[in-house]
């Protein structure tokens, strides 16, 4: 498999981390991904489209937290009669 990157910055990084561990190239690169990737928090390591259940809880805790409860209709609220028309 190749990896091609078309990036003045990305390659003389990579070329100088080479350079200063002796490895090659494409093991410099490997080895620093492979370190960002212990780094990350676990959430972000999950970007799959898999659900935060922890997260999601603790803003509908929040939503709750702060809802107004009205006991008008959803019609009344936004000012439409039985007929549709606003009131």
């Amino acid at each position: 498999m190749v990896l091609m990157i078309k990036n003045d910055r990305a390659d003389r990084v990579v070329r100088e981390l080479a350079s200063r561990t002796g490895e090659t190239i494409a093991e410099a690169v490997a080895i620093a991904a492979e370190e960002r990737l212990a780094r990350l928090p676990a959430a972000q390591q999950r970007r799959s489209g898999s659900v935060d259940r922890a997260r999601l809880e603790a803003i509908l805790a929040e939503f709750r937290a702060n809802r107004i409860d009205d006991p008008r209709t959803d019609d009344e609220i936004i000012g439409y009669d039985e007929t549709g028309l606003p009131s």
